[in-house]
This record gives structure tokens, C-alpha cells and sequence, in this order.
């Protein structure tokens, strides 16, 4: 399973990479594409650094309810 949190973890780190060079590209951070790549790269980011974590996938089974 770690090994896909880490795919998770690189794709979210290339998103802000792309959205960084799409800023660089156009000079201008509000351009929607920036923002998008930026803001799914950070939540791609932050959900590997959750799943990472330990217990979260006890967290996961009570927020889907596959707990008895």
C-alpha cells in the first residue's frame, strides 16, 4: 500500500511543479489552470501525508461505516 501513497505523493509534487512552471510561463498566479494544478497537487499532497499516517485507515473504514 505504500507504494501507492508514494505515487500519490510524486503526482501531487509534479502538479505543483507544472502549476509553478504554467505561473513562470504566463506571470500570473490567478490564471485558472494554475490554480487548479496548484490546488489538486496540494490536496494530493496532503492526502498521502494522511495516509501515511498511522491509524488512517482506521479513520477511512469509520467514515465509510466498515466498522462493526
Amino acid at each position: 500500500m505504500g507504494f501507492y501513497y508514494f505515487i500519490i505523493l510524486f503526482i501531487g509534487v509534479f502538479l505543483i511543479l507544472g502549476a509553478a512552471l504554467q505561473a513562470f510561463k504566463h506571470l500570473s498566479l490567478l490564471n485558472k489552470r494554475v490554480i487548479f494544478l496548484g490546488s489538486t497537487g496540494v490536496l494530493l499532497i496532503g492526502l498521502s501525508i494522511f495516509l501515511f499516517t498511522p491509524g488512517s485507515s482506521d479513520v477511512i473504514a469509520e467514515i465509510f461505516g466498515l466498522t462493526n
